[in-house]
């Protein structure tokens, strides 16, 4: 949990993913298209990717833990949450307020 909170709290966007899921793809496509370059940790890809998966279950309360999005530090969720956020015009003033985005 220690790595996983000091990961997050590096970077104004940090998204844990594995890099065979689809919608981890769809999350970091969408933060690209609108200018977000996201710090992304593979977890498939990480020594202590297990670790890290096992922590985000329990803060998430499910599994599948990816993705999961911390924006400024605090987790906001996976793809269903961000898509919300995105299409009720909440995600872009939360990336703004992060130092993600300067428009």
């Amino acid at each position: 949990m220690d790595r996983v909170m000091k990961l997050a709290s590096q970077r104004a966007v940090v998204i844990f993913s594995t890099s065979s899921c689809c919608m981890c793809h769809t999350t970091k496509r969408l933060f690209c298209e609108l200018g977000v370059n996201p710090t992304v940790v593979e977890l498939d890809e990480d020594p202590r990717g297990w670790e890290m998966e096992k922590a985000l279950a329990k803060l998430l309360g499910r599994s599948p833990a990816v993705p999961a999005v911390f924006v400024g530090g605090k987790l906001l969720g996976s793809t269903d949450k961000i898509m919300s956020l995105h299409l009720c015009g909440n995600l872009v003033p939360l990336l703004r307020n992060a130092g993600a985005l300067w428009l």
